[in-house]
């Protein structure tokens, strides 16, 4: 899994609440970062924050899917912005879904759990 957000302590929470599910993390605190992440690991999942410096969600969003080797990676949105555009913004920038903030333990699991991408070996 792959948490992009330019906040410490949303970064840290998913962090500790994937750890405890049992998930690999890797951490980015922008877009410009996430992608050069996504490149070098390829993350079953990305959550990324909508509102970050130098690059967006959207934007961060909008590149993966441009891009055929990551295409197939589900993105979900972080964000306490959750109007009807917020989250028609999300979904025209690719993104599968949208999470809200704060989210709990339970959250970020289920939404683990319904998006990320299974290998073809996982059960």
């Amino acid at each position: 899994m792959l948490v992009v957000d330019d906040s410490q302590t949303v970064r840290m929470s998913a962090q500790r609440f994937l750890r405890e599910g049992g998930h690999e993390v890797l951490l980015a605190e922008d877009g410009y970062q996430a992608l050069a992440l996504l490149h070098d690991f390829m993350p079953d999942l990305v959550f990324c924050d909508i509102l970050m410096p130098r690059l967006d969600g959207y934007q961060t969003c909008a590149i993966i899917r441009r891009n055929a080797r990551f295409a197939h990676v589900p993105v979900l949105m972080l964000s306490s912005k959750d109007g009807v555009f917020d989250l028609a913004r999300g979904r025209l920038a690719g993104a599968q879904d949208h999470l809200g903030k704060p989210f709990g333990r339970e959250q970020l699991l289920q939404a683990v759990q319904q998006h990320a991408v299974r290998s073809p070996c996982a059960p």
